[in-house]
């Protein structure tokens, strides 16, 4: 048995005479078991270009299903290269397109935004 400070903050400092080994043991199960019940999700990107064809972009709509699916964000990303750069209200409005296709499971969480070469936007599940 040991002499264990449960509270150090309190006005007395709380203490217990209790077996420390277990204590230890009790607190590292109840993170564990917090854990579990906590939820997670990872950022998934596609990447597309200004000049994607209509079938390209049904195939990446396809895999943001699946992704938004099993519960993940997605960032969708459009790549200007060499003169693409001239193209960017082509890639807003791909991105527009995009997000109207997924409307019925996703939530566009981030408008698309330019940040020099790139524009993005981050897709939510609903």
């Amino acid at each position: 048995m040991d002499l264990v400070e449960i509270s150090p903050n309190a006005d007395p400092p709380v203490c217990k005479i209790m077996d420390y080994g277990r204590f230890k043991y009790e607190q590292t199960k109840k993170l564990q078991e917090a854990k579990k019940k906590q939820t997670t999700f990872q950022v998934k990107e596609i990447k597309v270009r200004p000049k994607t064809d209509t079938h390209d972009l049904e195939i990446k709509i396809g895999r943001i299903e699946k992704f938004i699916g099993k519960k993940n964000k997605v960032k969708v990303t459009v790549v200007f290269r060499g003169r693409e750069i001239t193209l960017t209200q082509k890639g807003r409005e791909l991105l527009a397109k995009i997000a109207e296709d997924t409307k019925e499971y996703a939530v566009v969480e981030q408008s698309s935004r330019m940040e020099g070469r790139i524009m993005h936007m981050i897709l939510a599940p609903k």
